[in-house]
């Protein structure tokens, strides 16, 4: 159920892009009709920053935080992730992920039975990323979108 805010709201801005979560994108517009423009990925705007201290190239993810959303996405729908074994959301208190369990997945994948498959996979969401936000691409048209109507919203 929506809350208030969410009621009043113009919409919502969601740092992604259609073609990863075409079933979530369609159900908040379609099913919900609520206004959602997905204009990511936002970190491709950054590409002068480095990628993380392992010394490979790697896509990261809000895992260990959101287990029931993001774990399943990423290593379910996806299929280029590693389960680590939170079970609940927590701030402060409640699962936390154990070192062993950090130092094994990602063990298993950089050089695991499935290493290879996994990076296939994110390599081909790479590209699908990139042309999300390339001119014409979705994410492109849909930032064009929701900047044009609030241009024409202003009094």
């Amino acid at each position: 159920m929506a809350n208030l805010s969410e009621l009043r709201s113009y919409g919502v801005v969601v740092n992604s892009f259609y073609e990863l979560e075409p079933t979530y994108a369609d159900h908040y517009r379609k099913e919900l009709g609520w206004k959602a423009w997905h204009i990511g990925p936002l970190s491709l705007c950054n590409r002068g920053i480095e990628d993380e201290a392992a010394g490979v190239p790697m896509v990261t993810w809000p895992v260990f935080a959101e287990q029931f959303y993001n774990e399943k996405l990423v290593t379910q729908v996806l299929r280029i992730g590693i389960g680590v074994g939170v079970q609940q959301w927590a701030i402060v208190e409640g699962d936390f992920v154990k070192k062993e369990s950090i130092e094994k997945a990602v063990k298993e994948m950089m050089i695991g039975d499935r290493a290879e498959e996994m990076r296939g996979i994110a390599k081909a969401l790479k590209e699908m990323a990139r042309r999300a936000i390339e001119n014409g691409g979705s994410s492109y048209s849909d930032f064009n979108t929701i900047i044009e109507k609030l241009r024409l919203k202003r009094p």
